[in-house]
């Protein structure tokens, strides 16, 4: 007979974070194959949600406590209507158990799956789970701090929202304690010497008299002890918060990408996701960000998010331009000191063909020194000038990459690619 050990004690808040934390280590594996489906089916813009996870039953294994072969045992059956003591209970036909809640399978096992909900965080973690920013360095602004609160003790004034009415109880508690200890010890004592004398001769004139002095000494301690109030201003005490520099690093997300005629909707779609997942990404590490949305054909201009991928535009190519203006808003606006600065290019590889050798040296000594990090995905899978430029700088600069993505599917894996951890596989 199977039996089971159920803790029925009550966890107190965040106590089975531990649990769930060793469970999602334990089907590491299920949880994130489950995720990488969920990044295939969902929306760029809900990629910041939790997501329910399947893991099939026969994947969970419990431990279980059962009795050993042989020895003599009373088992109780609930609803037995056939069988009385000392009956012998036949095999049920074909070797099959009783009926569970879910679809039996040939091997007897259920095939209920296991749902459970991962939150947003734990969805993000996995998502990200073996990726990292190369060159890595946060930039620390020790000249314009940032101010967090944090907790610091309790203090006698404050507003009502912050009273701590635990800690207010508690000092009340120890005020009518060190306050009333003295007279009630006394009063104890009184109450004693007026029972002695009340057993005594009460027709006595010294009796009486100090039967009349106890009796009006407790009245007057009675009085002060229920003169000391239950609550007092001074016993409230209110949480109190302080202010604290903290060194706060911050980056910056440009995003160029090309609008001329080659580049048609489903070119920006894949752009659009390679940008929107590099933001997502980047906000795990720092602690804000600045996106700069550059646009280009043959002239570059900084606009909105919503120009940036919807709004069409005809002509040819000029790609320096947008690394032109790039380095422009960088001196201007981002300096290096102050900024960890971060670069995502998208185009089809059409380019005006005299202008990419000089896209090649603008990266070589303008941007790619200002730069964490530098990636150039094409959203075509022909090779042109453009791509031949660049393949020169790949091998040379540790800081920049480049890869295609033709497919929406192969967005992410591409992501994955250009921010892998070093040692670790694609």
């Amino acid at each position: 007979m199977l039996q089971q050990i159920i803790d029925r004690r009550l966890s107190g808040k965040n106590k089975s974070v531990g649990n769930r934390e060793r469970f999602l280590r334990r089907h590491k594996e299920q949880i994130r194959e489950a995720v990488r489906r969920a990044v295939d089916g969902r929306g760029i813009r809900d990629m910041e949600r939790g997501e329910e996870v399947r893991i099939p039953k026969r994947d969970l294994s419990e431990p279980a406590f059962n009795h050993g072969d042989g020895g003599v045992r009373e088992v109780v059956r609930p609803g037995n209507t056939e069988h009385v003591k000392g009956d012998r209970i036949a095999k049920p036909p074909g070797g099959g158990g009783g009926g569970g809640g879910g679809k039996a399978s040939d091997s007897g096992e259920g095939e209920d799956d296991f749902v459970f909900h991962l939150t947003k965080e734990e969805f993000m973690q996995v998502f990200f789970d073996d990726l990292a920013l190369p060159n890595l360095e946060r930039t620390q602004l020790a000249e314009t701090p940032e101010w967090k609160s944090h907790r610091a003790g309790f203090t006698s004034d404050g507003t009502p929202t912050n009273l701590h009415v635990v800690r207010s109880m508690r000092g009340a508690l120890g005020r009518r304690i060190a306050l009333g200890t003295d007279k009630r010890r006394e009063l104890h004592e009184l109450e004693e010497r007026l029972a002695l004398l009340r057993h005594e001769d009460q027709s006595d004139f010294e009796t009486q008299r100090m039967l009349a002095e106890t009796l009006e000494r407790i009245t007057i301690l009675k009085a002060r002890i229920g003169a000391i109030p239950f609550l007092d201003p001074i016993d409230l005490r209110f949480r109190n918060r302080v202010r604290v520099p903290v060194p706060t690093s911050r980056a910056v997300m440009f995003c160029l990408m090309d609008v001329s005629g080659s580049m048609d909707e489903s070119r920006k779609d894949l752009a659009k996701r390679f940008f929107i997942l590099l933001y997502l990404f980047l906000t795990r590490h720092y602690d804000k960000i600045d996106v700069v949305f550059i646009r280009h054909h043959t002239q570059a201009q900084e606009v909105d998010e919503q120009n940036f991928f919807h709004a069409t535009e005809t002509g040819g190519t000029v790609v320096s331009s947008a690394l032109v203006l790039m380095e422009e808003i960088i001196r201007a606006r981002y300096p290096r000191s102050e900024w960890n600065i971060y670069g995502a290019q998208a185009s089809d590889g059409d380019n005006w063909h005299h202008d990419s050798g000089r896209c090649r040296e603008m990266l070589a000594d303008k941007i790619l020194p200002l730069c964490r990090y530098f990636a150039y995905v094409q959203v075509a899978e022909q090779e042109q000038n453009l791509w031949e430029e660049y393949s020169k700088l790949s091998g040379e600069v540790k800081h920049f990459a480049m890869r295609k993505a033709v497919e929406v599917a192969q967005i992410y894996p591409v992501f994955r690619e250009l921010f892998k951890k070093e040692g670790a596989t694609a």
